[in-house]
């Protein structure tokens, strides 16, 4: 079998790459083992602000330009939805905090995305006493139906193999590489965490931290926006919510954990004052770069090998930037940004 590529992971990164192919019209196959969570179990939250700091994303401007014709398309083509957009409402802890979104205000990046008019309306069940700040321009991807329904689309095409790849398996040519019965002329790895074990870009200093959510029942917490304080509480339709997330740089499984569930639990109850039920709890581990920016481009000694990885807690944004840039470099020979580029750690 002759392709033109072979992806290694189907999470937001392989999926957003995979799209770049299609539209190409180039021929692919997917590899993908389960082994790696952090797409499906994510909140899935696109927001341009952070919140923690009145700062704005990096280059969440130009993401955004390319992330949400990008899931209108995807959008189309599935006759289905994955974007819901909503409205953030930051909840101020202290005049303090009042203050310091109003100076955020005088950032030039900022402006579109932050109302000048704070929130005072009561909202039954959230403790607010300080009151909101309204962001714009936020949603959420379904990432687990996204996901999901990719990989079915794939697996009707004969375009994915529900199978580990082995890196060592992988035989080098003049101009083409060979897995097994495939013969390819580029691999591009999007495995996430999984990176540690690919002896090919393994020295890159990928991070891990798991992150953990619960699913809660909420009658009377009657919100249709996104609410944003310690942690996020956001609403999924019928008086069911998501809420999260944790941080854990020392557990480096997948598996929910007591101590993240007590955690979440202990905050959402400075939160919201309202009876609620825990329904569910999932975890992952998100690939993160101590630089925070994403690890893309090509190995040193092996050009027709590639990553795409390191996309961190705002995967759905930067996702299908970094793809398209990924994309441009290998096929049209566009140079790389230097932040993204993984030559900025050889």
């Amino acid at each position: 079998m002759k392709l033109d590529y072979i992806i290694v992971g189907l999470g937001l990164a392989g999926l957003a790459f995979a799209e770049q192919l299609i539209n190409a019209n180039k021929s692919f196959v997917v590899f993908e083992d389960s082994s790696q969570t952090s797409s499906l179990v994510a909140g899935g939250v696109y927001n341009p602000v952070i919140l923690k700091r009145f700062t704005p994303v990096w280059n969440a401007k130009e993401q955004l330009q390319i992330a949400l014709p990008f899931y209108e398309g995807v959008e189309q083509k599935f006759q289905t939805t994955f974007d819901y957009k909503f409205q953030t409402k930051k909840v101020f802890k202290s005049i303090e905090d009042q203050n310091n979104w109003f100076a955020a205000l005088d950032n030039s990046k900022l402006i579109d995305y932050l109302d000048a008019d704070l929130d005072h309306q009561k909202k039954e069940g959230v403790i607010a006493d300080f009151g909101f700040g309204n962001v714009k321009q936020t949603g959420r991807i379904d990432t687990k139906k996204l996901v999901d329904t990719y990989r079915g689309y794939l697996e009707k095409r004969a375009l994915i193999k529900f199978e580990q790849f082995n890196h060592q398996l992988i035989k080098f040519h003049p101009n083409h590489l060979a897995y097994k019965d495939i013969d390819a002329n580029r691999i591009v790895f999007c495995e996430g965490f999984g990176m540690r074990e690919n002896i090919f870009f393994n020295y890159l200093p990928l991070n891990e931290v798991k992150g953990e959510l619960i699913t809660i029942h909420a009658p009377n917490l009657k919100i249709d926006f996104q609410l944003k304080s310690t942690l996020f509480v956001l609403p999924l339709g019928e008086d069911v919510y998501k809420v999260g997330a944790t941080f854990n740089w020392s557990d480096k499984t997948s598996n929910p954990s007591k101590e993240g569930r007590e955690e979440l639990i202990k905050k959402l109850e400075k939160v919201i004052n309202v009876p609620y039920k825990v329904l569910s709890q999932s975890a992952g581990i998100r690939p993160t770069v101590k630089d925070r920016r994403p690890l893309v481009g090509t190995q040193p000694a092996f050009p027709n090998l590639a990553i795409l990885n390191g996309l961190g807690t705002r995967g759905v944004m930067i996702a299908p930037t970094m793809a398209k840039a990924l994309f441009n470099h290998l096929e049209k020979g566009e140079e790389l940004d230097s932040e993204i580029d993984i030559k900025r750690f050889e």
